[in-house]
């Protein structure tokens, strides 16, 4: 079948050619329509539910919200979690499923799980919202719009026009308004007139109910047909509302404009928003699935400089968080970093096999890069940093197969084969060798694509990429190779001399001095075995025991040098707005100092129960006494003489003289490590409980360990709430209730809210809120608050009483029992594992209460998850290529020793991390051992599958001396493997961002850092397992023979004599001769 299928591609070469050419072409038309991004899109069976109730407590959104919500979602299948939040005004409700789910069925059962739960709700419960999340539902690009003096009005108005001007793009799914107030229409009563009418608040507030309703009155039919009826009564401007009459006596008739005015206005401030140290509105864009956020920018930034010329006066415009030009930037210096490789390869390949071979083998890269990206663009990927480094990973191993056949056809050429028979004959007898080490690489890969979890669906695009990759290699080395090769002919054919024998013959003179060094030393491995393997065996473990000794830790995943960063600042106390506004502008002024920042967005906020900070608490945690968050954009690397890490310390430096707050600075997180490195959960049925461990622990924390900073916990933040204790009886006795109380106390807060209407100045409807003017509203005016009764007006005082109590926050829940969460960062150098295993110690060490469970979460969580899967997919890969191996060469002993360079790579890795002293990633360094298990098989294979050969065309030959022959047979090709892969990654694993193109060579730089763990597992291990393997392998083939014979020998009772040096023609050893010969 295989002879067939070269044959017919050999014979009918223009239509092999042809195919070659369409999966060009068509290569790059998926290049060119591919949605290009920064990071991969993770699509997380994550969703997030939101439910609005305004004056609700925590405790009631508990109890009423939330609790509801957990009893339906718990029955739903494949739930994993269930957080939940209960804030101020609101409830949030996390839902995770188990990865593998689909995810519209999941989404289509959560909707469903919350239109059960409700009717459990209160009646004035706003609808719940569901929302689905994804690494890349951020922001391509922010517009700022500043103006210092401006008035409100104007500046929103202006960010309205623009933001409906952007959602126009095409690309863009959502143009979402930051740092604006919401209009309403207010109603402020005037308290003096309700008492001269002796009007009720609810009263007032029933007749303007009852006249703002949409009311469908019909049609009726007459002789004239059929006539619709309309009751036009909803309210469309402000007109309507003060011509609403709420009492009529007699003639008389009161209208809403006798007892109160009204007014188109803002709500009451609850943050602020600055760009740059100015008051700012700002436009967060977000680009549709699946669209190209460079064009998405590019578009959008098109449309805002069209529409400068309709800023008004004082109003400037400036762009910042633009994702897209970052994602650009990673795109072309890495592309430039796969051409500075594809370089450094054909620099290797072309002095070893020449121009015309090399060229041939490098026409492998980019025919199966185009043919991966074909496939990519057809199942809806997008072309990120992971698809490009998973290139670049493979641009050493594709070559492997071109390699091997294009060198067995030129050496068939200088023994006086014609092209045609030559490649055709390669192409057949490397075959299985080539297509058993794509399997066999294969098969340590495809397990990486079932990695569950957020880590998985990150890393997931690696091995989808290098499946493709070397797919396409392989139809390159065995089918366009050959035909290439026979098409393009040599002009003159040179014949080397051929040894008389052929292959198995080789001229001891003909051999260059590196390889006659290796003959040597092999000679002296296979004369010897029992020693040979001895030597690497000791070798071997003292490595693994040196690591050991070394205890150089685990690292989740290895974060890069920063150019964006979040600065938090936190407050204790019942700070109102504008004392919250004061401490975050005076540390946004210090922040701005610092030399290396570019742009800075500031935004405020008073409580943990606004929306944004409880969403927060689903992106890696929010504080509750958190009270502004900066975003910092730093100049690009190549303009500032700092890293972003030493920018970062000059901003910790410069905000430490702030008494009163605490200052967290953190690098802007990736999608997998969101969150602080240490996470302690604390859960229990029972709230109470929580409370006094916490406290506990975190006391260890704060004075015991080391090493950590910005340590926060979610424990209530020290303040007052007032609450108002309503007698029921006396009341009554006033022809009150608590529905009374409760609309009295919203009148001199935040207003009660009568409905809403829909200006034509508008898109969305604004709330229309009856209240008292400013200097009737205030916590003093509930005592002399007054209701009017039928006995007239009475003091609110008469029949409520009012306390302060100690404030709540929030209540948050996990797996349905209350929660509280400690969380700390690292310093500079220090891992989070270690930090962990001490704080695990002392936890075992302690006697807390039983009913309290403590457990690590976040990070920690997903490093345990990720090590246990890669430990599984590990072992899944060995027996599948153990497994492959057997069925190709039908001999367990040759096949477990191809799998022997798999524990010398791993040897390898870990000695690169002794040499580099550098901790162990759970992610990048695991995917290298992982990755090297397919790599390093491939020597193995061609050299065992030479000796069967060497074997069965000359079976009466001493086995010793085939080996040697066939390990200077195949030294060449193996080299070569090892050499272009290597030196394809070694600038990554060096730190160092070499890009050929644009002519940039950065060191540190911050695509570089991404990479180093992977690309140094891969460099040293792949380079430890060669070594050896040249010498180690042909010893162990040779050792059953030797161990035959030493029985025989002891059976026999004969002593054993010393095994003879292996020698070639002409009675010369190798081990005898001279370096000079």
């Amino acid at each position: 079948m295989k002879d067939r299928i070269i044959d017919l591609s050999l014979e009918r070469r223009r239509s092999t050619l042809l195919a070659m050419i369409g999966i060009v072409i068509f290569g790059i038309v998926a290049r060119v329509s591919i949605p290009v991004e920064s990071e991969p899109r993770i699509e997380i069976p994550f969703y997030v539910i939101t439910v609005v109730h305004e004056g609700i407590s925590p405790e009631d959104a508990r109890r009423l919200l939330i609790l509801p919500l957990e009893i339906e979602l718990k029955a739903v299948e494949g739930v994993r979690e269930i957080t939940g939040t209960g804030a101020e005004n609101m409830a949030m409700v996390g839902v995770e499923f188990q990865t593998g789910i689909d995810l519209d069925v999941a989404l289509s059962d959560v909707r469903e799980a919350v239109n059960r739960a409700k009717p459990e709700f209160p009646s004035t419960t706003e609808e719940p919202i569901v929302e689905e999340t994804a690494t890349t539902d951020y922001p391509v690009l922010q517009i700022n719009l500043v103006g210092r003096n401006t008035p409100e009005e104007t500046l929103y108005a202006t960010a309205r026009s623009l933001r409906d001007r952007i959602e126009t793009v095409g690309q863009v799914q959502l143009a979402a308004l930051q740092g604006h107030r919401e209009e309403f229409m207010e109603i402020l009563i005037r308290p003096e007139q309700l008492a001269t009418y002796r009007m009720s608040v609810e009263e007032l507030y029933g007749a303007l109910t009852r006249n703002n309703r949409l009311i469908a009155a019909g049609a009726m039919d007459s002789a004239q047909g059929s006539v619709s009826v309309k009751v036009p009564s909803v309210i469309e401007s402000t007109d309507d509302l003060l011509d609403i009459p709420v009492r009529i006596e007699g003639d008389t008739v009161v209208t809403l404009s006798d007892v109160a005015s009204v007014r188109r206005t803002f709500k009451d401030r609850a943050s602020y928003s600055h760009a740059n140290g100015e008051r700012s509105i700002s436009v967060f864009v977000y680009r549709r699935s699946g669209a190209n956020s460079i064009e998405t920018a590019t578009a959008v930034r098109e449309v805002a400089d069209g529409f400068r010329d309709r800023l008004p006066v004082g109003v400037n415009m400036f762009y910042s968080q633009d994702t897209s030009q970052f994602a650009a930037k990673q795109i072309v210096e890495l592309q430039g970093n796969i051409v500075t490789a594809l370089v450094l390869v054909m620099l290797v390949i072309f002095p070893a096999m020449g121009l015309r071979s090399s060229l041939l083998v490098a026409g492998a890269i980019p025919v199966s890069f185009l043919f991966a990206l074909i496939f990519l663009w057809l199942f809806g990927h997008s072309f990120n940093f992971m698809v490009m480094f998973g290139m670049l990973l493979g641009l050493g191993m594709l070559i492997d197969g071109a390699i091997v056949v294009t060198e067995d056809a030129e050496r068939r050429i200088t023994e006086g084969e014609t092209e045609l028979e030559a490649y055709g004959a390669a192409a057949k007898r490397m075959f299985l060798p080539v297509l058993a080490s794509t399997a066999t690489t294969l098969a340590a890969f495809v397990p990486l694509m079932f990695w569950p979890g957020v880590a998985g669906a990150f890393m997931g695009y690696l091995p989808i990429t290098l499946l493709w990759v070397l797919i396409g290699a392989l139809l390159y080395a065995l089918i366009f190779a050959p035909v290439l090769g026979t098409t393009f002919r040599r002009r003159s054919r040179v014949s080397a001399p051929a040894a008389a024998d052929g292959m198995w013959d080789l001229d001891w003179a003909r051999l260059g001095r590196f390889a006659r060094g290796y003959g040597r030393l092999l000679s002296l491995a296979v004369s010897r075995p029992l020693v040979t393997v001895a030597i690497v065996i000791a070798l071997v473990l003292g490595i693994f025991t040196m690591h050991g000794s070394r205890d150089l830790g685990v690292l989740f995943f290895n974060e890069n040098d920063p150019t964006y960063a979040q600065v938090f600042v936190r407050a204790r106390g019942n700070l109102d707005v504008e004392e919250a506004y004061r401490l975050v502008a005076e540390v946004e002024a210090a922040v701005l100092e610092v030399p290396g920042i570019r742009n800075l967005n500031m935004f405020t906020t008073t409580g943990a129960g606004q929306a944004q900070g409880q969403r927060m608490q689903y992106q890696g945690g929010s504080s509750a006494d958190r009270i502004g968050a900066m975003f910092v954009e730093m100049v690009e690397s190549s303009q500032r003489d700092t890293t972003g890490m030493e920018v970062l310390e000059e901003v910790r430096r410069r905000t430490e003289r702030f008494g009163g707050v605490i200052i967290e600075v953190r690098p802007f997180e990736s999608q997998i490590t969101a969150g602080k490195p240490i996470a302690l959960q604390f859960s229990s049925n029972e709230r109470e409980r929580l409370v006094p461990v916490v406290e506990r622990v975190r006391e260890y924390i704060v004075n015991e360990v080391e090493g950590l900073r910005d340590i926060e916990d979610t424990l209530p933040v020290p303040g007052i709430e007032w609450q108002l204790e309503v007698d029921r009886a006396v009341a009554g006795l006033y022809g009150a209730d608590v529905s009374t109380v409760g609309l009295a106390t919203q009148l001199v807060t935040n207003g009660a809210k009568l409905g809403e209407y829909r200006p034509d100045d508008a898109d969305d409807a604004l709330d229309i809120r009856i209240r008292y003017p400013t200097e009737d509203r205030g916590v003093n005016e509930l005592d002399d608050l007054r209701i009017v009764t039928r006995n007239g007006p009475v003091p609110l005082s008469n029949f409520v009483t009012r306390r302060a109590t100690p404030r709540l926050d929030t209540i948050q829940r996990a797996d349905q029992e209350d929660i509280h969460m400690i969380r700390a960062g690292v310093a500079p150098g220090v891992l989070p594992d270690a930090k962990i295993r001490e704080i695990q110690a002392w936890l075992d060490s302690q006697t807390f209460d039983s009913e309290v469970d403590i457990r690590f979460r976040g990070t920690t969580e997903e490093q345990e998850e990720s090590i246990d899967f890669l430990s599984k997919a590990f072992s899944f890969a060995l027996l599948l290529m153990f497994a492959l191996l057997v069925t190709q060469f039908n001999n367990i002993y040759q096949s477990f020793l191809i799998m022997l360079a798999i524990v010398l790579s791993t040897a390898g890795v870990f000695l690169g991390l002794v040499i580099t002293n550098q901790p162990f990633s759970a992610i990048l360094s695991g995917v290298g051992v992982v990755s090297l298990a397919g790599i390093v098989v491939n020597n193995n294979i061609v050299l065992i599958d030479t000796y069967n050969v060497g074997r069965r065309e000359f079976p009466d030959r001493d086995i010793a001396e085939l080996i040697v022959l066939t390990g200077l047979q195949r030294l060449r090709p193996v080299l070569l493997t090892t050499v272009t892969t290597v030196i394809g990654l070694l600038p990554l694993a060096s730190h160092q961002s070499v890009d050929f193109i644009n002519r940039r060579w950065v060191s540190g730089g911050e695509l570089s850092g991404y990479w180093v763990p992977l690309a140094q597992a891969v460099v040293s291990g792949l380079t430890f397992a060669t070594i050896l393997t040249l010498i180690l392998t042909p010893a162990l083939l040779v050792l059953p023979s030797r161990l035959k014979g030493m029985l025989s020998g002891v059976l026999t009772g004969l002593r054993s004599r010393a095994p003879k040096p292996v020698r070639l023609r002409g009675g010369d050893s190798y081990a005898n001769r001279s370096p000079g010969v």
